[in-house]
């Protein structure tokens, strides 16, 4: 765990149940991330990974608990306004605008703030992280690879200057080199001072990357610790990382 965390929760979330209509795809879910913390949360397709951002983004609607981002309560709060707040979320499957051009996506990413100059800052920061997506600036983020849509996504959203950045599955798809590098990255991002809460099939990957970190099966959290707790853990092992006791 990195010195960061150790100043409080950035984030909080406390008996979280989310339902399509008479499906439970989140039960009582308890799960908070401190202040400079990555933590990864690792399951199956279908465990309620992405319900879980989904609802912490004010996507879909939660039926019982509270989220607490910064100490205040955003529950019911609307995406734009959580954006605002300090939170962005980069979608499984990305969800770049692919008729626009790589600058066009990171100036999007950047639309609930008014500061000029500091977006044109950032947007060389951006190029500095991702040296293709400069390299890229004027093509169109659809005619990109898998791996360079994937930099893009993460560049956006980390246009509105997150304090918390929500990760839905960085490395499906990708190949093993792109994914290191797109590993490389979420590192960075969090020596610079941001929040991580990735979520990932890939759980080697993830808790290699990660401080804490949460599995979750059918809609509940079965097992949390440390990642190299979780590492050591004879389930996680046998069930998320491919090898045996």
């Amino acid at each position: 765990m990195t010195d960061g965390a150790s100043k409080g929760k950035i984030l909080e979330i406390d008996g979280l149940q989310v339902s399509y209509g008479a499906v439970q795809a989140v039960k009582q879910l308890n799960l908070d991330i401190g202040a400079g913390e990555i933590v990864a949360l690792i399951g199956t397709n279908g465990s309620g990974k992405t319900t879980t951002l989904r609802s912490i983004s004010g996507l879909v609607a939660n039926t019982r608990g509270r989220i607490r981002f910064a100490g205040a309560d955003i529950t019911k709060l609307a995406p734009h306004r959580i954006v605002g707040l300090g939170i962005s979320q980069v979608p499984e499957g990305r969800g770049i605008f692919p008729d626009l051009t790589v600058l066009e996506n990171l100036r999007l990413g950047a639309y609930v703030r008014r500061d000029k100059a500091e977006i044109e800052a950032d947007i060389r920061r951006m190029y500095r992280l991702f040296p293709r997506l400069e390299e890229r600036k004027k093509q169109a983020a659809g005619t990109m690879s898998g791996g360079e849509q994937q930099m893009l996504a993460i560049a956006r959203a980390l246009m509105a200057r997150p304090k918390l950045l929500l990760l839905d599955e960085p490395s499906m798809g990708l190949a093993p080199l792109v994914v290191k590098e797109i590993y490389a990255a979420i590192r960075q991002i969090n020596q610079d001072g941001v929040s991580v809460l990735l979520v990932e099939q890939n759980a080697k990957m993830a808790l290699g990357a990660a401080h804490r970190g949460y599995v979750m099966e059918t809609g509940r959290i079965v097992v949390q610790g440390t990642a190299a707790e979780l590492k050591s853990n004879d389930v996680v092992k046998s069930v998320y990382l491919g090898s045996t006791v």
